[in-house]
């Protein structure tokens, strides 16, 4: 194959974070036959750790490093960690806006690992709590401007993830993507004060769900009957949009970082033997092939989902690890107007009720620290949907989880704070016949955007024939305008 790039991960300060990768990927390459040269493998040294830098800085550093490498091939493939997902894969929406300012070297393999597609809930704690992770940084301090990307929810992250969602198949420009991030954290690493650290469903640093690029754009709003008179509820309707397929394969064991279970550093056999195997892929129907490969290996560690963590004298910590959704929830009107205060409430069963949600369905809770009616929802899926009993590994005849019920269809109920006044926003639900759960996906990110109507009354704008001064400082607000 042709020239090889590694990108590091966020506030790195040192080469050796590729650990052996490089080394013993291109010895099993080797091995295999691939005709993959050390003098093919360029690393990255870039930095994110200056509170000046942005991620536009990244993207146009980058090209110029591309364009000095004077490559004899017309394309490249790219091994990323973490923050180098989404700095490679916005170099690349920057390569198709605007061609003419940016380099015509191709990119046909993007593997990705760990990467924070949808950012991190570990990125909002802020400088001084992440200067002391040291799965993270080694005695640098983090720069804020890819921090701000890097927040769940953030303005530029959906920007980027939305046009992925709506765009056209990568496949078609020639290009093959693949995700692969670890299934748990690596428990030594957890820092006490932070449960992100050792949140299950992440790799420690960054959720299985955010990493994917399975994702989809789900938006409620008003259905075509118009407003509902009778109920004085709004009816919004669901409407979905699914991204294009991206190969996707948890590493069983791997963590994000460290040498001894990272993604990256550690080098284990089972994620060199996937990232070949990505690297192997010619053409489409060897990418849909590897797809669904990959989804028949996520399937079986998700049965396999129980994990007993030691714990010294004590009985081990029981870890259930169900599939995760990441819901992105943005709230706004039809104008686009951030609905400030306004609350959702999640239903579920007939007649929809927040009280028949399943018990330990929201895993977590975390508002965008810059657009505040932007909140990231992590949903256990398999709560939602239903479970049979999980039996205690050591012992079948015992139970670690008695069945679960779904209780299906799942809706959403909105409540602005501005209920009457000459513009306001009404009650609005979703409709009986929508189920969210269809927007959800396991081990998926989902944005969904609530749009309400505004209501506007007559009184705003009136005409009058009456020449004597009237006074309108307390204007009657009539009826609702169409």
């Amino acid at each position: 194959m042709g020239t090889l790039v590694f990108v590091h991960g966020w506030s790195v300060t040192n080469t050796s974070t590729y650990g052996q990768m490089p080394q013993r990927l291109q010895q099993q390459a080797a091995a295999q036959g691939l005709p993959l040269t050390i003098r093919d493998i360029w690393l990255s040294e870039y930095v994110s750790f200056d509170d000046a830098v942005t991620m536009t800085d990244l993207v146009r550093a980058f090209d110029h490093a591309l364009r000095d490498l004077h490559l004899l091939e017309p394309s490249f493939a790219c091994i990323t960690h973490s923050t180098g997902g989404p700095v490679v894969r916005e170099w690349l929406r920057a390569q198709r806006d605007t061609p003419a300012r940016y380099s015509t070297i191709r990119l046909s393999h993007l593997v990705m690992l760990a990467p924070a597609n949808f950012g991190s809930a570990l990125a909002q704690l802020g400088k001084g709590v992440l200067g002391r992770l040291k799965a993270w940084f080694d005695g640098v301090e983090p720069g804020q401007r890819i921090l701000d990307w890097l927040e769940l929810g953030s303005a530029e992250s959906l920007r980027l993830n939305l046009d992925m969602i709506h765009g056209s198949d990568p496949i078609d420009g020639g290009l093959f993507r693949f995700v692969l991030t670890g299934d748990r954290p690596d428990r030594s690493l957890y820092d006490h004060l932070n449960s992100y650290t050792g949140e299950d469903g992440s790799d420690g640093v960054v959720r299985i769900a955010a990493a994917n690029l399975n994702a989809s754009h789900a938006v409620l709003s008003l259905a075509g009957g118009g407003s509902g008179a009778a109920t004085g509820t709004d009816p919004l309707s669901l409407y979905l949009t699914r991204g294009p397929r991206c190969a996707f394969k948890m590493i069983a064991g791997a963590a994000h970082s460290g040498t001894d279970r990272g993604i990256l550093a550690s080098a284990q056999p089972d994620t060199i033997a996937a990232i070949l195997r990505c690297l192997g892929v010619r053409d489409a129907a060897g990418y849909a092939a590897l797809c669904g490969a990959f989804d028949q290996e996520n399937a079986a560690r998700d049965a396999d989902k129980v994990e007993l963590e030691p714990a010294g004298p004590f009985p081990p910590r029981v870890h259930i690890h169900d599939p995760r959704s990441l819901l992105i929830l943005r709230l706004t009107d039809e104008a686009g107007e951030p609905l400030t205060g306004a609350g959702l409430l999640l239903t579920a069963g007939t007649p929809p009720s927040p009280n028949l949600m399943p018990p330990d369905f929201l895993v977590d809770r975390q508002a965008n620290s810059h657009q505040r009616t932007t909140v990231s929802l992590f949903l256990n899926h398999t709560l939602l949907t239903g479970d049979a009993r999980v039996p205690d590994p050591r012992n079948t005849r015992r139970t670690l989880r008695p069945p679960v019920q779904g209780h299906r269809p799942y809706g959403a109920l909105v409540k602005p704070v501005d209920l009457s006044g000459l513009v306001h926003h009404a009650l609005a639900q979703s409709g009986a016949g929508d189920d969210l759960l269809t927007a959800l996906g396991p081990h998926e990110t989902t944005v969904l955007d609530v749009v309400l109507p505004r209501k506007i009354h007559e009184g705003v704008f009136r005409l009058i024939q009456n020449l004597a001064p009237q006074d309108f400082s307390q204007p009657v607000p009539g009826p609702l305008i169409g």
